[in-house]
């Protein structure tokens, strides 16, 4: 290692000897030799990636770096990657330590810096900087400070282009100083207007205003961005030119009145009058044109005498007119797809000229420009385009780059464990490709940004990859209202970010404790359980073939005309349910399924869905009960399947309209499901008729259930005598019914009962298979079943032998014991009788007849387009009926996997108590797709209440903040607005807050702007969702604000 670092510096020593020879043999043969003087030590007032793409090219050349930085600062890359670093502004806000030109101009000072690069942004325009640096005997890599001065003041700016013939577009004579002048200026010009910073560009204190209302609002936001971003607000007004392009043309001036141009970018893909997207060179760009928007530039810097890197702005409009808006005395963000498509090194050139040498000496001659090729910039940023382009703050827990041929990287702190304030810029990184033409550079840029991995902050990048897919775009017809015309940009490709989520959820629940309530003392076992080996090649052939062969009509009867009594498993469903309240996790009833498939092919079915495994899939086990169904299906191809039906309350405890209960049985029979068991708990006639219906429409076998209680054998109780439940079968067989069933939730069928009740039905109806469900809670349910076997059952409900007996079904041993063959269910209702409904309502208000036919239909498009809104495009039809079935468990589980990703992927002891501190394990999220995680760490608690989780995840070392849940009980925290409540007015994002426009008790209006927040240095309107009453404020002005803090609560 000393040996490597020994050479680096070696290197750079020679690196500076070669550079010095080099250029004493230029000072024998330039003519301007008196002029040269070599900078040895090089500050850049700036940060972030324009710092570093300074640095690196004073390290080529041999030149000494310094960094300056911020309080705010201390953590970032750009004060690493220089030789020396300082700090700067001590005491003063983010930005205005920047700002501060005594501070950088001692700083310089004292440690001998020869010359000071300002980067863009901050002062890069300011021409008292440039003069600061020219009296203290710094050079400024820049133009003159006068010519900083002409060409930062865009009105004098503009009155030198009209000198120098440059056509320019209507606007004010100078800078206006109060809202009653731009007002004048509208009124003789019309709207659309636009305000510009007088002095700075970048898109701050930029605002287009299209109509005479909004005039105020957009002087006031342009002149406090303004004032924020540059020291001050000037602002001047113009006619705003609509569909413009923006085109710029890239010039380079030396101190001896050479200047050249290296050709143009096109700048047109922009939001909020920043670029998102850059090109070179213009596509589709006229020739002619080409050469007007060159010589323009190149006349207009010999008017000023310019010297150095500088950007002449254009807008060019759809008749191929073109306006000058502006020059920009400084290096570009994007002069990198210049120097891509130029092979010129426009930051060596800057150097090399602030030292005195001549673009000839340099090689840089017009006639040696050429275009080579074509380049794409990408500015990928921490914003949400999803929301307005919000900026988004918080902690890289993970930043992956894409690379490879064709792609340059200009990035500054962006690193895993980077903290991203609202300080700054969002700016993260910038991609830029290369390639033959356009499509060839957008296919690079679309590959490269696929391989970024960015994880704890949004980014732009989905928006970005929309971009680069678009025809427009590819064909090259763009505009400045590309993206506000494009709203199929925002059609934005969820980013899964599965890995990281996991191990939130794990770090969650080792700071925490179990998230899933277990209402057993039973205890996740520390070893997994062995599976049988399976045989090779597919499953033997079971009874769901002959239902797939012959249909209801024919799989009933077959099952009548079986020799022998069939069995339905009731392991995957009402025996766990029975036993453990439902907890049984997919990832383990999936371990077992295919050796069902083979082992088990005679089943009748499995009884795995419906019922409460529905609700409690999603509420209690974060897992999708329609993934289940499916996944069972592909593994449990021969078997087929049963469920529990509510009758006309489908798997709900409510009441739905009945195109809800068609609606979802027809989505069940799609994804699997053969065998619908319908009841009623009350055997109230209307609910199950209705739930039969919906069955049979859907193609399912209709399963009709007889709901068991009492005692048929006492002649005591008559209230529920056999007669009553002859009566009530013939209805079902009447109404269609392809099985009967039997149920008897409480387990109260005695051996002498099912003989009787079995042995009646069976002379009832002797073609109809016959199916008998009960539990084994009294102990007799063996004896019962075998009883009702005898009696002429043609199905019984049996459990595996380790989920059989007590309140689940009797035990498959046991019954297979006694000679039989092989596989049942559960649940409740509710439509009480007479005089027992009254005597409760007493006079409350009653719904007459089955409450589900009074019940408007469901709107399944609207419940759609409401969770498309809400959680994105990527919702399913399944998911339309869960919605539809259980709306906020729906909600809630979404809001959990949205947190916590597919933790279904986990095993049940992980996902019920979290992996121990040191724990290897694997994590398969897909076929093919599986992490290694170790559990490393947990960290102390912080100031925000968190602990820090470490793990380490396929070899690399990764950390979630997890909040302790308990220690944040006893700390406080700002209040965060509840969703779900519809006064609450929460922050957009996080920031600062600027001004709050209404005080308490206030009368506001719906869209009423109520307070302004500011974030990297643009500021956002909060505007009032509702109409109604200010109750209270939680903010004042300069209240720093997470996303979703409370600002202020409104009544209606």
């Amino acid at each position: 290692m000393l040996l490597q670092v020994g050479g680096m510096r070696s290197a750079l020593g020679l690196l500076a000897v070669r550079r010095a020879c080099c250029l004493s043999r230029s000072n024998n043969t330039s003519t301007h030799t008196l002029e040269y003087k070599p900078i040895k030590k090089v500050m850049v007032a700036n940060r972030g990636e324009i710092a570093i793409r300074v640095f690196r090219a004073c390290t080529e050349l041999g030149i000494r770096t310094v960094a300056v930085y911020s309080e705010q600062d201390t953590g970032q890359m750009h004060r690493q990657k220089a030789d020396e670093a300082y700090l700067i502004g001590k005491g003063l806000p983010p930005v205005a330590a920047y700002l501060d030109i005594p501070d950088i101009i001692k700083v310089a000072k004292e440690n001998d810096v020869d010359a000071i690069h300002p980067g863009y942004g901050f002062l890069s325009e300011r021409s008292d900087f440039a003069q600061a640096c020219a009296d203290a005997g710094v050079r400024f890599i820049g133009p003159s400070p006068e010519v900083v001065r002409k060409m930062g003041d865009k009105v004098e700016a503009r009155a030198i282009a009209i000198r120098a013939g440059v056509p320019v577009v209507p606007g004010t004579d100078g800078p206006v100083t109060c809202l009653s002048e731009a007002q004048e200026f509208s009124n003789t010009y019309g709207f659309p207007i636009i305000f510009k910073a007088a002095y700075g560009g970048g898109g701050r204190g930029m605002r287009v205003v299209k109509e005479y209302e909004e005039l105020e609002e957009n002087y006031q936001r342009a002149y406090s961005e303004a004032l924020a971003a540059f020291g001050n607000g000037a602002l001047f007004v113009e006619k705003f030119v609509e569909r413009p392009r923006h085109i710029e043309v890239q010039i380079l001036g030396d101190k001896y009145g050479n200047v050249i141009h290296l050709y143009e970018r096109d700048c047109s893909i922009q939001r909020r009058h920043q670029k998102v997207v850059e090109m070179a060179p213009a596509v589709q760009l006229d020739p002619h044109l080409r050469d007007r928007l060159t010589a323009d530039s190149v006349n207009l810097a010999r008017q000023v005498g310019y010297e150095n890197a500088g950007t002449v702005e254009f807008l060019v409009d759809k008749h191929g007119r073109h306006y000058f808006i502006e020059v920009n005395s400084r290096l570009q963000v994007e002069h990198t797809v210049t120097e891509q498509i130029t092979d010129v090194d426009l930051v060596h050139a800057q150097l090399h000229v602030c030292e005195g040498r001549s673009l000839p000496e340099l090689g840089l001659k017009q006639d040696k420009i050429r275009i080579n090729g074509f380049a794409i910039q990408c500015r990928v940023t921490t914003e949400d385009p999803a929301r307005g382009f919000q900026p988004d703050t918080g902690r890289l827990e993970v930043f992956r780059t894409g690379e490879g041929m064709g792609i340059r990287l200009d990035s500054a702190s962006a690193f895993q464990g980077a903290v991203i304030s609202p300080h700054y810029d969002s700016l993260l990184v910038k991609v830029i490709a290369s390639g033959n033409d356009l499509p060839a550079a957008a296919a690079k840029m679309n590959r490269a940004l696929a391989e970024f991995r960015v994880r704890g902050v949004k980014t732009n990048i989905p928006f970005l990859q929309n971009v680069l897919s678009n025809d427009q775009f590819l064909y090259g017809t763009v505009d400045t209202q590309f993206i506000d015309e494009n709203q199929e940009l925002f059609n934005l490709k969820p980013v899964q970010n599965r890995a990281q989520k996991l191990l939130h959820y794990l770090g969650h629940v080792m700071v925490n404790g179990p998230t899933t309530p277990i209402p057993v003392k039973a205890k996740p076992s520390s070893i997994d359980p062995v599976i049988p080996p399976i045989p090779l090649g597919e499953p033997p052939v079971g009874f769901r073939d002959v239902l797939l062969r012959e249909g209801p009509e024919g799989f009933a009867k077959a099952v009548r005309a079986h020799n022998g009594l069939l069995l339905m498993d009731t392991t995957f469903r009402d025996a766990h349910q029975s036993l453990l309240a439902t907890r049984v996790r997919t990832h383990d009833l999936k371990q077992i399924a295919p050796f069902v498939a083979h082992n088990f092919s005679n089943l009748f079915s499995v009884e795995n869905w419906g019922g409460a495994t529905f609700d409690v899939a999603m509420r209690f086990l974060c897992e999708c009960p329609w993934k289940r169904l499916q996944e069972l299906r592909a593994l449990l191809p021969n078997v087929p399947f049963q469920m529990l039906l509510r009758g006309a309350n489908a798997v709900g405890y409510t009441n739905y309209p009945d195109n809800a209960v068609f609606k979802f049985c027809e989505v069940a029979k799609e994804n699997g499901m053969d065998i619908f068991r319908v009841f009623d708990s009350l055997n109230y006639l209307p609910n199950l008729m209705l739930g039969m219906e919906a069955a049979g429409a859907a193609g399912g076998v209709v399963e009709a259930s007889i709901s068991y209680t009492g005692d048929v054998s006492d002649p005591m109780r008559q209230k529920y005598s056999l007669d009553y439940y002859l009566k009530l079968a013939d209805e079902l067989v009447r109404a269609g019914t392809h099985i009967l069933n039997v149920k008897d939730m409480a387990g109260l069928l005695k051996p002498e009962s099912s003989r009787m009740l079995i042995g009646a039905l069976r002379d009832r109806f002797p073609d109809m298979p016959i199916h008998v469900h009960t539990h084994d809670t009294a102990g007799a349910g063996v004896a019962a079943m075998l009883a009702c076997a005898e009696a002429g059952a043609d199905i019984v409900d049996v459990a595996v032998d380790s989920m059989a007996g007590m309140t689940s079904q009797p035990s498959m041993g046991a019954i297979v014991a006694f000679g039989c063959k092989k596989c049942v269910s559960q649940t409740i209702f509710i439509c009480f009788p007479e005089p027992f409904r009254s005597k409760v309502l007493k006079n409350m208000p009653r719904v007459e007849g089955r409450p589900g036919a009074s019940l408007p239909a469901m709107d399944f498009e609207a419940l759609e387009k409401q969770l498309r809104e809400t959680h994105g495009d990527d919702i399913t039809p399944e998911d339309v009926m869960s919605a539809a079935m259980y709306p906020k468990v729906f909600q809630e589980f979404k809001e959990f996997t949205h947190q916590f990703g597919p933790v279904d992927c986990l095993n049940t002891r992980l996902f019920l108590d979290g992996p121990k501190i040191a724990e290897e394990f694997e994590v398969e999220l897909e076929r093919g797709k599986t992490l290694h995680i170790k559990a490393l760490a947990l960290g102390d608690l912080n100031k925000a209440g968190q602990r820090e989780v470490f793990f380490e995840l396929n070899g690399a070392l990764r950390s979630v903040l997890v909040k302790d849940t308990v220690a944040m009980k006893e700390m406080h925290f700002h209040p965060k607005a509840l969703k779900d409540v519809r006064g609450q007015v929460g922050a957009p994002m996080p920031g600062k807050v600027v001004e709050v426009k209404v005080k308490q008790g206030q009368t506001v209006e719906k869209g009423q702007p109520l307070c302004v927040l500011s974030a990297m240095k643009m500021e956002t309107v909060v505007n009032s969702p509702l109409s109604g009453t200010v109750v209270k404020i939680y903010v004042n002005a300069d209240s720093s604000l997470e996303g979703d803090d409370l600002i202020l609560e409104i009544t209606e």
